[in-house]
């Protein structure tokens, strides 16, 4: 029966499910090799295995050969039962030989199925299937549907491995893994890079009595971070906002965050709000670290603190990298008539509605910093907002950070200096990056695609992100 003649056959029924498909890998050179020893193995894993997809809720649709296809109405439950079976997997073949491992591949999809009463058909097993066949033996890898589902719920190391073109699947799936779990570890414990992301935040007291927030992650040479408006050093490591930089940053290096004053963790009714209490705050946190050089990432408008910092610290930075960032502040640029209303509304909106339950009032800043949001990302950005900062404070930082004004110390900044910015960026002009740019002698200006002023995790920007930072830093 074909699709189209399911579409008109008015005893179809759909739904929508999470799909579990699962086999194992290298299954035929185990059998060519000792076919009743394998046999023997597969139906004691699966006497294990299988009872999981019931105790998740699951229902087991067929169990042909070694594989396994289930169905769950809960794409948690789904993806919790994968990492269980992965980690059951791990624990059984401690003391087997490497080459007669059983190495379960598992992928997950979320869609829309038809079913009756014993099977279930369509393009939402089909993913699931594909998904199965890229995964690493021993890993799992998911669709974005289940990622933006599971990732804030679940506790593990997700891997974007972006668009892929999978066999016989009309749209390119966007796929992320959950790395293969290390003998002994827990759920999602990967690979040799890993990081640990936990953290321990001090606390440190500016010169003007305002208590700062401040954590290290990581291990190697230090990489400082300036404080940016609208951090929270908890919030943001679970965050798909800013988890992925973090995570990458810190496999190379220790870094260095704090939230600035008003925001986070930091004190957040504060008398003075201004650019030179900004770059103090940075100077604090630098001495209270006890890191004596260090590289120095600006990100926004902590580029023009960065800068700053440099300028007056040159023998602290050894290295200066500045992305998405500006000189002069929104309130000193050259302006059209309909971008003055639009920061006019701006102000407006952060005093009457930033602290509101519904986003409505953010989500205008949510569409400026990450246009290419899905609507898990937004959510969280625009809840980011509402628990980083008071409407109050929010309006002061806002309206401070539009006098920026370093340009013209920018012809005195000595230490090496990267600067990216994103061509169709929405929030910050790619002009006033590359002005920016322009001023630091020796500067490297490297355009990315993209329109995000945030990067996400899936998009090319952040790769060539990396990419440079990492080539630069090495250098």
């Amino acid at each position: 029966m074909t699709d189209m003649d399911d579409h008109r056959s008015p005893s179809i029924k759909r739904r929508l499910a999470a799909i579990l498909a699962a086999d194992i890998a290298g299954y035929s050179r185990l059998m060519g090799e000792d076919e009743a020893a394998t046999v023997r193995d597969l139906k004691g894993h699966q006497a294990v295995i299988l009872p999981l997809v019931g105790r998740y809720g699951g229902r087991i649709i067929d169990t042909a050969g070694d594989g396994i296809l289930a169905e769950f109405p809960s794409v948690i439950n789904a993806t919790e039962c994968a990492v269980e079976m992965q980690t059951i997997m791990a624990t059984r073949n401690e003391g087997v030989p490497e080459s007669r491992r059983m190495l379960f591949r598992i992928g997950i999809n979320l869609g829309d199925v038809i079913h009756d009463d014993a099977r279930i058909y369509g393009d939402g097993i089909n993913v699931a299937a594909r998904l199965e066949g890229i995964a690493e033996p021993g890993g799992i890898c998911i669709s974005r549907q289940v990622f933006d589902q599971v990732s804030r719920a679940l506790k593990a190391d997700f891997q974007a491995l972006g668009p892929r073109t999978l066999k016989n699947i009309a749209r390119p799936v966007d796929v992320f893994a959950i790395a293969p779990v290390d003998r002994g570890g827990g759920p999602g414990v990967t690979a040799p890079n890993a990081v640990d992301l936990k953290q321990e935040i001090r606390f440190c007291t500016a010169p003007d009595g305002v208590q700062l927030a401040y954590s290290l992650i990581g291990q190697g040479p230090p990489l400082m971070k300036t404080g940016n408006w609208m951090t929270h050093l908890e919030f943001d490591l679970e965050s798909p906002i800013w988890r992925h930089l973090y995570r990458e940053l810190a496999k190379d290096h220790t870094l260095v965050r704090y939230d600035p004053r008003g925001n986070g963790l930091s004190d957040r009714t504060i008398d003075e709000i201004s650019f030179d209490a900004f770059l103090g705050d940075l100077e604090t946190v630098a001495d209270a670290s006890n890191v004596t050089r260090f590289a120095l990432l600006g990100i926004s408008q902590g580029c023009a603190v960065a800068i700053a910092y440099a300028v007056r610290h040159p023998e602290r930075v050894s290295h200066l990298i500045l992305y998405g960032g500006y000189a002069v502040g929104w309130n000193k640029r050259v302006r059209s008539a309909a971008e003055k209303e639009e920061e006019a509304a701006m102000l407006t909106l952060m005093r009457l509605g930033w602290g509101k339950e519904n986003a409505a009032f953010r989500q205008l800043f949510t569409s400026q910093f990450i246009p290419g949001a899905t609507k898990e990302q937004a959510d969280w950005f625009n809840e980011l907002q509402r628990i980083t900062v008071s409407g109050e404070m929010a309006t002061r930082t806002y309206t401070a950070i539009g006098e920026t004004d370093v340009a013209a110390i920018l012809p005195r900044v000595s230490a090496p200096t990267l600067v990216l910015h994103a061509r169709g960026d929405a929030r910050v002009p790619f002009e006033a990056g590359r002005r920016m740019a322009a001023g630091i002698p020796g500067a490297r200006f490297v355009p990315l695609e993209g329109r995000n002023h945030l990067f996400l995790e899936t998009e090319p920007a952040f790769a060539q992100f990396l990419e440079h930072t990492r080539a630069f830093l090495a250098g």
